[in-house]
């Protein structure tokens, strides 16, 4: 009796079936991504040049920029401080590291920079880095490295260099230079996506006014849960009131999740939390009295509104 043969094989058919069923799994994710709401995070694009970052690290990068503003800072400083806070906790506000390292730019109280309390507070560790930043002659025209190591001393301090990139495209966005290029998503887009639970339109007002100090002024909106901050002091010229708008309002949008707030709105363009997959969106500006841009006519406005 002849032994069976054996099973023949189709290379070509067994690999345009592999083919078929990649392509179904790439449609698949690609449909599924495409049509559902983007994870919580943050994304800076300007300059051809984009930079993803997590919410966290965004409110502190914010944060960093705020007390840089209240201090009427350039933005080199702005930039050396954000490369430092990169290289040693990636913007995050770290409760160890070495020795007795810790928060934002890995202060350590046995140098003198405060206690484990005092550092942990991005708007204290922003100040004490700038206090000493300033200190150096010259630190503006210095290389990067140079004026963050004079800061830190750090055991590797050529390591604030692979930083600066991604320093300078977060300056032109939290400056206000580079209009719209922050934007933040919530995590689902409904109606509670900015955190859950009712936003402070007076917690909005402490925030802006220690991190910014005098270099805003907040006041009530008519509406209820909405705080007003016109974009430039009185007597101040018009572009520094388009610079200083847009970072109130990029600075709104990066502390949109601690915050609970649902929209921001500056001239023509909206930020929704509701909507935040679709990031800033351009609307009809208007300068009647409670209009997007401003009061009667008056100075531009940012204006936050927190949820109900």
């Amino acid at each position: 009796m002849p032994s069976p043969s054996p099973r023949k094989r189709h290379p070509l058919r067994n690999a345009t079936l592999l083919l078929v069923l990649l392509g179904l799994a790439g449609y698949t994710v690609y449909h599924f991504a495409a049509n559902s709401p983007a994870g919580p995070g943050c994304t800076v694009t300007a300059e051809g040049n984009a930079m993803d970052l997590t919410q966290e690290q965004a409110g502190n990068a914010a944060t960093i920029a705020a007390v840089a503003a209240s201090r009427g800072l350039p933005e080199r400083a702005l930039t050396i401080a954000l490369a430092t806070s990169l290289q040693e906790s990636r913007l995050r506000n770290l409760h160890g590291g070495d020795r007795d390292s810790v928060g934002l730019f890995q202060q350590r109280p046995s140098q003198g920079w405060g206690t484990a309390a005092q550092i942990l507070d991005p708007v204290y560790a922003s100040n004490e880095f700038f206090d000493s930043l300033v200190k150096i002659k010259g630190y503006s025209r210095l290389p990067l490295t140079v004026a963050a190591q004079r800061v830190q001393r750090s055991g590797y301090p050529q390591a604030y260099a692979k930083h600066e990139a991604d320093a300078t495209l977060l300056t032109a966005a939290l400056t206000g230079r580079a209009n719209g290029a922050l934007s933040c998503t919530t995590g689902a887009d409904t109606p509670d996506s900015a955190g859950g639970g009712a936003g402070s339109p007076a917690q909005v007002t402490a925030r802006l006014t220690r991190e910014f100090g005098t270099a805003v002024r907040p006041r009530k909106d008519p509406a209820p849960r909405t705080v007003a901050v016109p974009a430039a002091a009185a007597g101040a010229a018009a572009d520094d009131g388009t610079l200083r708008g847009w970072e109130v309002a990029q600075w709104a949008v990066a502390h949109a999740h601690d915050l609970k707030i649902e929209q921001v709105t500056y001239g023509d363009a909206r930020w929704l939390a509701a909507q935040s997959g679709k990031g800033w969106q351009r609307q009809k500006a208007t300068t009647a009295k409670g209009g997007a841009q401003s009061d009667g006519g008056g100075p531009a406005l940012v204006r936050i509104t927190v949820a109900p």
